[in-house]
């Protein structure tokens, strides 16, 4: 399937040539393959000229949304709308949109320039032209002496930036990244990424990003939807769903968590690890006994020989290392210190843990019944 299915439309490019970034709606979009079901009634807007990432685990509906947003796919119920006008129905290659794949999808048999100019040449712009097009957005995307290479002559990395210029060629509205950069290795996803945040901010087009690379989604994204079993878990800024996840499946599946066992007291408290904590979120419906959501940054760990935890492990991440530490009764901890702080956190050295004092998310302890 081509890059360019998703934006080939029989009128003159001079109509979109001065497209900016679209506010782009999922209502209630429903979609099941037989039994399972990739989407549950999902609810969501990408604002004009965001990049906006869908985050989440394998089958949780996020490929399928973007997939009916480009028109590869039908919803069973529910509309999609860009700037207000209902395209559920619309055939794919009459979406103002262009889509980037992991695979890349090049046209072995074209070279470079003629792959980013391909859907001009569907849309019958003057062969110039073409050839002008093309070496612009050869040079946007920082190959301009690529033109002439064959996919085959090229890395993975130049390939996919030339994806991404053919799929820039026709001044799409909506840009729609799936898991574009997985398929490369760690050096160059890392580049690619800042490469295409560059170009998304100058462009100012509205782009859609699904990725299950939870820190692609963070430094990358605008905004980050989280999603779960084809719901919308939580939909926020990168620092916010960091800080204050909406629910314990966002504050697990973004960053590291530790479970800790807490009492819940009077009010909105709990007891955890010695230290009397704010509650935030929903409170368990039955039971005192709860299990604290406790990020590694804010717990400290202090060498101590009266300390009641041990130390299990130190991994070093350079400014920051990594302490594992069993507690009294079972049970282990992670704790995140800066590493100048970290030097007789060595295994088998006793430690004092002490959670930060802010608010928590808690969860039903196992055998509650809540």
């Amino acid at each position: 399937m081509s890059l360019t299915s998703t934006a080939i439309e029989d009128r003159p490019e001079e109509e979109t040539a001065g497209a900016t970034g679209a506010l782009v709606e999922f209502r209630g979009l429903r979609r099941a393959f037989g039994p399972t079901v990739a989407l549950d009634g999902l609810d969501l807007t990408a604002r004009p000229g965001e990049l906006l990432a869908l985050l989440g685990p394998s089958g949780c509906g996020k490929t399928t949304a973007l997939r009916v947003l480009a028109g590869f796919e039908q919803p069973d119920s529910g509309e999609v709308l860009v700037d207000g006008q209902d395209i559920t129905r619309v055939p794919a290659n009459r979406r103002d949109a262009g889509m980037v794949f992991q695979s890349y999808s090049l046209f072995p048999h074209l070279n470079a320039r003629d792959n980013v100019a391909f859907g001009l040449r569907v849309r019958k712009v003057s062969a110039a032209e073409r050839r002008a097009r093309a070496a612009e957005l050869l040079d946007l995307v920082g190959l301009p002496e690529h033109g002439d290479r064959y996919p085959h002559q090229m890395s993975g990395g130049q390939q996919q930036r030339v994806a991404l210029a053919r799929a820039l060629a026709l001044r799409p509205r909506v840009l729609l990244l799936d898991e574009p950069l997985s398929a490369l290795d760690a050096k160059v996803r890392l580049t690619l990424r800042e490469e295409i945040r560059r170009l998304q901010l100058s462009l100012g087009i509205t782009t859609i990003f699904v990725t299950h690379d939870q820190e692609e989604a963070l430094s990358m994204a605008d905004r980050v939807a989280v999603l779960n079993a084809g719901r919308l878990e939580q939909c926020a800024p990168p620092a916010e769903l960091y800080e204050r996840p909406a629910t314990a499946f966002v504050a697990e599946f973004v960053g590291t968590m530790n479970r800790l066992t807490g009492r819940l007291t009077d009010g909105r408290q709990v007891e955890v690890a010695g230290v009397t904590l704010p509650v935030d979120g929903e409170l368990p419906s039955a039971g005192r006994e709860v299990e604290v959501l406790i990020r590694p940054e804010n717990i400290t760990a202090t060498a101590d020989p009266a300390g009641t935890a041990t130390v299990v492990s130190a991994s070093f991440f350079g400014s920051v290392t990594r302490v594992l530490l069993d507690l009294p009764g079972g049970g282990s901890v992670k704790s995140d210190v800066p590493s100048r702080d970290a030097g007789e956190l060595v295994p088998g050295v006793r430690a004092r843990v002490e959670p930060a004092r802010r608010p928590v998310l808690v969860v039903p302890a196992p055998g509650s019944g809540a």
